[in-house]
């Protein structure tokens, strides 16, 4: 007989015997929900443009600043290191005040940081602002998630969760296409980049103020209205932070693993993108332009790839989706890395970011189904940028890696010159990080299907346990029978959901 977590990949059949027809579940969304959910997607994607506006430029900030490849890397690895504090901070605020307004603080936060990039004369001063940015960024993913998600049908989610974890994509993709059009076009070169990212982090900001809160705060007030409880905030942190407690007293053990496998999972990302630009210009004689041209082909696969595993993931399982698509990023390394040619490189470059960004599609459905429900964006958000703080030096690791692993190439003038071999330490270090990701992702546990919109939020009293369902709001002629015999049957699903996890 399989292991458990073998036989567990593929979700139990009675699990998707009441889903809707994908297509009738998206006709019934209210406009509402459209918009919760493209907000979520817009501040995941300002988020990418704000980050990736540092791996496009590498060259240009090494000539403005006079310094290596290794020393501009040094942004990269201060913004990622520091992004856990960003999530710890906006996390806990979304968990306890609520989706709307921690979301829209942090956007403008990370506006006004970019935009001050583009006025830094100094190396010190750029590692400066780039430190603190790593602060405001750390807290959109776990916020835009849950804004995303939570406000969905749960027969939507698998493919919403591909669609939302491709955001990263669509917004390093205009990065890349920014970078590509206007920022050698304009006098200021790379500044302009940064100052255009800002002003799309600040549409974000006003679109999610338009916008009415999560239904779930929403409805957590009304039922306090109902059942006359009048907290004060002050009562509400208390019962947070105290629910919080027992909550890392339970799950301490999925904490872990949560932090395990989001560690494999940014190294795979950013290993596989922070210095792609650089290693086609140093190790394969691309121009800037064919560069960025071909970043953008590996972006359209990784949107490509999203879409289909989030998809996917809702008949199969959220760990086999993953496990297929890791396999594929496996398979297409050699392509990724031995040509020469720059239709075969933009080949690679596609199939590898659909097999990267696929599974990486499934990602943040299957944290928001694992996390303890009253914790969807403190959990998934802390847990993804602690693996990134763990993953932070994966751009440096292979500008050293190419530094000590060098080969020759021989330039269209015939000159031949030694240069760092990217290709060969990045093929070695996916090559790791992937089979590190498979091995880590059968092991795991899996929610699949999960009624987390059915739980009370982090400030009320019980929260931490995970059958402590929001009790409707109803007259009290209609409290009856049924209304006890639905909240049984939400508890027992639920109750039976956790287990699995164990």
């Amino acid at each position: 007989m399989a292991p458990y977590f073998l036989s567990n990949l593929i979700p139990r059949r009675e699990k998707g015997v009441q889903q809707r027809p994908l297509l009738t579940v998206l006709a019934s969304l209210t406009w509402i929900q459209w918009a919760h959910f493209w907000s979520g997607w817009l501040a995941w994607s300002c988020d990418a443009i704000d980050f990736f506006s540092v791996s496009l430029t590498v060259t240009r900030l090494a000539d403005q600043f006079g310094k290596q490849t290794t020393d501009i890397t040094e942004a990269i690895t201060l913004t990622l290191l520091l992004r856990s504090v960003g999530a710890v901070v906006f996390g806990i605020a979304s968990d306890r005040y609520g989706r709307k307004w921690p979301l829209v603080l942090n956007l403008v936060i990370i506006s006004v940081l970019e935009l001050s990039c583009g006025f830094v004369n100094t190396f010190p001063q750029f590692l400066a602002v780039r430190a603190l940015f790593g602060i405001g960024m750390g807290g959109i993913w776990g916020m835009a998630a849950s804004t995303a998600l939570e406000n969905l049908p749960v027969e939507v989610r698998g493919l919403a969760s591909g669609v939302l974890q491709q955001g990263y994509a669509v917004g390093y993709l205009f990065a890349a296409c920014i970078n590509l059009r206007l920022v050698p076009e304009t006098a200021t070169t790379w500044r302009s980049l940064f100052w255009t990212a800002s002003g799309i982090s600040m549409f974000a900001a006003f679109v999610r103020a338009a916008l009415p809160e999560s239904e779930l705060f929403i409805r957590a007030k009304e039922v306090e209205k109902a059942q006359g409880l009048n907290r004060t905030t002050t009562e509400k942190t208390q019962i947070f932070m105290k629910e919080t407690g027992a909550m890392l007293k339970k799950h301490w053990l999925l904490c872990i693993y949560a932090v395990l496998l989001m560690t494999g999972f940014n190294f795979l990302s950013h290993g596989s993108q922070d210095l792609y630009p650089t290693y086609l210009v140093k190790s394969k004689d691309f121009s800037s332009n064919d560069a960025t041209v071909a970043t953008i082909i590996g972006n359209c696969g990784a949107i490509a790839g999203g879409a289909f595993a989030g998809y996917f993931s809702q008949y199969i399982g959220r760990r086999l989706t993953i496990i297929i698509f890791v396999l594929l990023v496996a398979c297409f390394i050699p392509l990724w890395i031995l040509p020469s040619s720059f239709s075969a490189l933009s080949a690679g470059a596609f199939c590898i970011q659909f097999g990267v960004q696929g599974a990486w599609g499934v990602i943040p459905i299957q944290l928001a189904e694992m996390s303890p429900p009253a914790f969807r964006a403190t959990f998934p958000g802390v847990a993804y940028q602690l693996g990134n703080m763990v993953s932070s030096a994966s751009a440096q690791i292979e500008a050293v890696g190419g530094e000590h692993q060098r080969t020759t190439i021989t330039h269209k003038n015939g000159v031949v010159e030694n240069i760092p071999d990217y290709a060969k330490v990045q093929g070695i270090l996916i090559g790791v990080v992937a089979a590190y990701v498979l091995i880590v992702t059968i092991l795991g546990p899996e929610n699949h299907g999960s009624h987390f919109e059915q739980h009370k939020p982090a400030f009320e009293e019980g929260a931490a346990r995970d059958d402590a369902i929001i009790e409707e709001v109803v007259a009290p002629a209609q409290v009856g029978e049924k209304s006890s015999r639905d909240s049984v049957s939400v508890n027992e699903k639920m109750t039976e959901n956790r287990k699995e996890t164990v």
